[in-house]
């Protein structure tokens, strides 16, 4: 069974670049992406990203159903890397109405139900995965209702996670800091 390992950090800590590094000791790595080309920025972003990988790693783009997508994808993938469980929370959470209670439940009832998948089909699997995430805890109370759901709901697949991780990186500044198993 390989090892699960999750790595957090707020914006610009160094997470994408630390879990690429550990990614590439390996040869055969799937790349999982959740970002989505909304507008003209995001898909420069997507599209440095893309220039910036290995041309050996096999890539997948899945916005949600993010376990059923490494499932049927993963073949013999030695490391699965997602990048990132923030904008899963965020592609779930966005297609919701605007200060709807209701809403906002089914949007953290999905994450968690795409983490629970995630978690399970990680336990099943021989490859090692890498899953990224920002940890959106640490700065102010959002000023919005759909602010502070979205916190509370990554903070929680994040900690779901985090207890199924064999190893938690935290990066700051580009360093890692190991919260949970041996650096």
């Amino acid at each position: 069974m390989g090892q699960l390992t999750l790595v957090l950090g707020g914006a610009r800590s160094g997470k994408s670049r630390y879990a690429e590094e550990r990614a590439g000791r390996a040869s055969r790595v799937l790349f999982v992406a959740t970002a989505q080309a909304l507008d003209a920025e995001m898909a420069e972003r997507i599209a440095d990203h893309r220039a910036g990988r290995p041309g050996t790693w096999r890539t997948v783009e899945a916005p949600t159903q993010v376990a059923q997508a490494i499932a049927a994808e993963a073949g013999s993938a030695e490391v699965v890397l997602l990048d990132c469980l923030t904008l899963l929370a965020s592609n779930l959470f966005a297609g919701g109405a605007v200060d709807d209670p209701e809403s906002y439940r089914q949007a953290e009832v999905a994450l968690l139900a795409e983490v629970e998948a995630l978690v399970e089909l990680q336990a099943g699997s021989g490859a090692d995965w890498i899953v990224v995430s920002n940890e959106v805890g640490l700065g102010l109370v959002p000023a919005t209702p759909l602010g502070r759901v979205y916190r509370d709901g990554l903070g929680r697949a994040n900690q779901r996670l985090a207890e199924a991780a064999e190893e938690v990186v935290f990066m700051v500044a580009g360093l890692p800091m190991w919260l949970k198993g041996e650096g």
